[in-house]
């Protein structure tokens, strides 16, 4: 046992200076990539969740390819419809996608129902909140065995290979938030590390699809964001996501931090011994994409990042709403949504998810900063650049 934990920290510590020679046909390469299959919460759906509210919690059919969405969470376009965009290109007066986004996050998802269900209960609707691994994972299957519905097509189009596709997974804001372990909410006897595995358990189900590459969102700061930050940090007091919210705002803001920074730790370490040393996934290949460092520069140097027509403002948001979610109005009359890093409270805005999606194509290449690069292919790994 002690050679093994001694081994895996000698290849952490190798990270820290491994360089892998590139080649044109590394497998970080934005070119190689036709398909984006995302999984998650509202932090990256498009109109899954309200394909479930207007049917009332029936679930799109198998073979259902959902629209674009500019009326996300987070008051615009979603961060994975931004990578599509910003891998494109335009030949002979015409844009063209090189990425497809097949997107299955559904806003208030959390990655396991058996550890922490939540429930819709607005918008006259009344059902679970379907997860990753109960609903999500099972429908990406699903879709793989189906047409197009209403066509003879392939639902996936080019068809998915080991090589062609990426899947990310980035969930934890509802996992850990109110009516979750935040708020003592989870199923009795759940603690933090059930949800963790269960994002491994997500990787295993689609490794088994045959799903090669991935890249794994650590979770936000979300001790930052309005519905969870101290008072110094202009926190919010009671409001459309937490009606009863007590007056402990410290607490909040502080195990929301614990909860966050203790979370993404396990990421951190657990994604190498995974891929390196237990070699539960043979031939794939990992990104972690360090999404709480990345938001956590937005938020203490946003003059770099936010660009709208009035001040940057990190710790306020844009989109006032009353208690019961009605009266909503922008700040500004949204004249500068560039402005903000947060939407509301609790989402982030559309300007961020536009960084996020520029790093993400940075991850891609091999190339960001915000990223730690794992094979268990070959047991090459890299922390930063993959070069």
């Amino acid at each position: 046992m002690r050679s093994l934990l001694l081994s895996f920290v000698l290849l952490i510590a190798l990270a820290q200076s491994a360089r892998i020679p590139k080649h044109k046909n590394s497998v970080w390469n934005v070119e190689n990539f036709k398909s984006l299959i995302a999984f998650g919460d509202s932090y990256t759906d498009e109109n899954r969740l309200f394909y479930f509210i207007i049917n009332n919690g029936s679930a799109p059919p198998p073979g259902t390819l959902l629209p674009e969405s500019f009326n996300t969470a987070g008051g615009g376009r979603t961060w994975p419809r931004y990578v599509v965009q910003y891998t494109g290109d335009t030949v002979n007066g015409e844009w063209m996608p090189q990425m497809m986004l097949y997107n299955y996050a559904v806003g208030g998802a959390v990655c396991s129902n058996e550890i922490t269900p939540r429930y819709v209960t607005t918008f006259n609707a009344n059902f679970q909140f379907p997860s990753v691994l109960e609903y999500e994972v099972p429908t990406f299957l699903a879709d793989k065995a189906s047409v197009r519905i209403n066509t003879t097509e392939p639902y996936f189009n080019p068809a998915l290979t080991a090589s062609n596709s990426v899947y990310s997974l980035w969930i934890g804001t509802n996992d850990l938030g109110v009516g979750a372990f935040l708020t003592n909410n989870q199923i009795r006897g759940k603690v933090l590390s059930d949800y963790t595995s269960c994002v491994y358990t997500v990787l295993d189900r689609l490794y088994t699809s045959g799903a090669r590459n991935f890249v794994l969102f650590n979770n936000a700061p979300l001790q930052l964001a309005p519905l969870y930050a101290n008072d110094t940090l202009n926190g919010t007091g009671p409001g459309q996501y937490w009606p009863n919210k007590p007056e402990n705002h410290t607490q909040i803001a502080e195990t929301m931090h614990e909860y966050t920074t203790s979370t993404n730790t396990i990421f951190r370490y657990q994604t190498p011994f995974e891929a390196m040393i237990a070699r539960r996934y043979p031939g794939a290949n990992f990104a972690n994409f360090d999404v709480w460092q990345l938001m956590s520069e937005i938020y203490h140097n946003p003059t770099e990042y936010l660009n709208g027509t009035q001040p940057a403002n990190v710790s306020g948001w844009e989109n006032h709403c009353q208690i019961d979610r009605t009266g909503c109005v922008l700040e500004y009359n949204g004249t500068s949504s560039d402005s903000f890093l947060w939407y509301d409270e609790l989402h982030k805005s559309e300007q961020a998810d536009r960084i996020i999606a520029r790093n993400f194509v940075d991850v891609l290449n091999g190339a960001s900063q915000y990223a730690t690069y794992w094979s268990g292919h070959d047991g090459y790994a890299k922390s930063g650049r993959y070069q």
